[in-house]
């Protein structure tokens, strides 16, 4: 691909919660020439979430509301909303982001949401994925990157990486090994979103007849 000037690029809010580690690799991919999204803000709802020291170090500019300080959900959005309007991203990214959204949140940006989950969804919605995994006996586990729609981590998955799971694996290793593949896995989702090699269309994945889909090791979804 071809260098690509900031005003070419799709604009991107991430929000997270936490140490921020799936944030940091869209920032780095993001550092390429030819990468077609920049990531321009950062959000956080834990006023000592890791992740702040990570955005702060690569000049993000970075905001935070502390839901503790809301008297309800439904306030806390309201202020998030209004920050996120007034950013106005093409983009808004889910990086470890540990709040539940209400429908009216998610429809207010139709189309525009990207969260990462620790399964081969629609396998282990919610928490605790790793331990439920080797419970059940899988044999393969993963991470999956989708669209966000109003219900409990659904929404059209854009593409998935998977992992064995080891006779030998606790929710750990297995967490730590998955981890590696979140990292690969979501820079280059949001590049196949922000290329428009892959597109959100009536709740459906949409991908572009120019995407070789064996030009990745990721399976692509549909």
């Amino acid at each position: 691909m071809a260098n690509l000037a900031v005003e070419q690029r799709k604009r991107v809010t991430v929000l997270f919660s936490g140490r921020g580690s799936n944030m940091e690799t869209l920032i780095k991919a993001s550092l390429a020439d030819d990468y077609p999204a920049i990531i321009t803000h950062a959000i956080t709802n834990r006023p000592n979430a890791g992740g702040i020291e990570i955005a702060k170090n690569y000049n993000v500019e970075t905001s935070i509301f502390d839901h503790k300080a809301f008297d309800s959900r439904e306030a806390h959005e309201e202020v998030l909303r209004a920050e996120l309007e007034r950013q106005n991203p093409d983009i808004i990214v889910l990086a470890g982001y540990m709040r539940i959204f209400n429908e009216s949140f998610v429809k207010h940006f139709p189309g525009k949401m990207l969260n990462i989950h620790p399964s081969l969804l629609p396998k282990f919605k919610g928490v605790d994925t790793h331990n439920r995994a080797i419970e059940a006996g899988e044999k393969t586990h993963g991470c999956s990157v989708h669209f966000v729609d109003a219900s409990l981590d659904g929404g059209p998955i854009v593409a998935q990486a998977s992992v064995p799971v080891k006779q030998d694996d606790t929710a750990d290793t297995l967490s730590d090994r998955v981890l590696v593949q979140e990292h690969l896995l979501y820079p280059k989702a949001l590049e196949l979103v922000a290329s428009e090699m892959v597109t959100h269309q009536n709740g459906e994945i949409k991908v572009s007849p120019e995407f070789d889909k064996t030009s990745t090791n990721f399976i692509i979804a549909p």
